[in-house]
């Protein structure tokens, strides 16, 4: 399995234009470093794309195929189809999106992709809005969380819909491999990888990526955020194969969601009655649904 002391020497990701402490430049560095070199990236805009394959230069030690927004899952099918047809089986086709391509404007092309089994590897960077825009709220968006869709004035607002939960749509398709992952545990995030690269048919994986400036934190607590919402349990680590959902972190104990929401702007506006909403829920969650997927494993 990978871990920190095999992963690839080279950078394949070089000379881009992420933001200083970009969660999701570490995802897709990472990522790169697993699949090797025989790699086709294919990407559609995004903060990624936005910021490697700039003219006239691309900052991928890569190939790498820019697709339309709704189409990524659709162009790597063309892609894997074109790979069979020359023989080229050992060659990685690896999706990297951001979660308003993947779990709204992308949505159907990635559904078509994973009924029909295709092999390839889509990996959903989450911020949880739509960054590379100037952060305006998708799916992904958490709860709670203020973007620059959300109405501002005396009375402050936020999202008051729910978080999608991608990993039960995704599972709902019965695809071969599906995992969540946080940059944070990268030793986890790897091996999450290879196990997408050894599965028979399509793989999804979706890893929390935390941003600085739309979450606002200070760009030296990337790492830190992220570890805060796997152990908050706001961000659950999961794995789907054979059949089965199962958790892939237990928490003996959680810690208090506030400590989550006070280290980000983007959830200032909340007071205690909506904190504590938010704790309940995480809270009925963890006691209704994934201790159930623990007490399974």
């Amino acid at each position: 399995m990978a871990n920190l002391k095999s992963l690839l020497d080279d950078e394949l990701v070089y000379g881009a234009l992420m933001c200083a402490g970009c969660g999701g430049s570490l995802a897709l560095r990472i990522a790169l470093k697993v699949v090797g070199k025989k790699t086709v990236l294919v990407t559609s805009p995004c903060c990624m794309m936005g910021s490697t394959t700039f003219l006239p230069q691309l900052a991928l030690g890569v190939s790498c195929v820019a697709s339309a927004m709704p189409g990524t899952a659709a162009v790597m099918s063309g892609i894997v189809a074109g790979l069979k047809r020359r023989n080229e089986t050992d060659a990685h086709v690896v999706g990297f999106v951001g979660d308003g391509g993947t779990l709204d404007i992308g949505l159907q092309a990635l559904s078509g992709a994973m009924e029909r089994g295709d092999k390839f590897i889509y990996i959903c960077y989450d911020n949880e809005a739509y960054m590379n825009t100037g952060n305006q709220r998708s799916g992904s968006t958490p709860h709670g969380a203020f973007t620059t869709l959300t109405p501002g004035g005396v009375k402050k607002m936020w999202k008051t819909q729910a978080k999608k939960d991608m990993l039960r749509i995704v599972a709902a398709h019965n695809i071969a491999y599906a995992a969540t992952a946080c940059i944070s545990y990268i030793n986890d995030y790897t091996k999450k990888i290879e196990k997408a690269i050894q599965a028979p048919g399509a793989a999804y994986i979706q890893v929390l990526a935390p941003c600085p400036p739309s979450w606002g934190f200070e760009i030296n607590k990337t790492i830190k955020v992220g570890r805060l919402a796997v152990q908050t349990g706001m961000w659950v680590m999961q794995e789907f194969s054979e059949g089965e959902l199962r958790l892939t972190k237990r928490l003996a104990k959680r810690k208090p969601v506030i400590e989550y929401l006070g280290a980000q702007d983007r959830f200032s506006g909340l007071g205690p009655d909506e904190a504590q909403a938010i704790q309940d829920h995480v809270d009925h969650q963890w006691e209704n649904y994934f201790m159930r997927l623990d007490r399974s494993t």
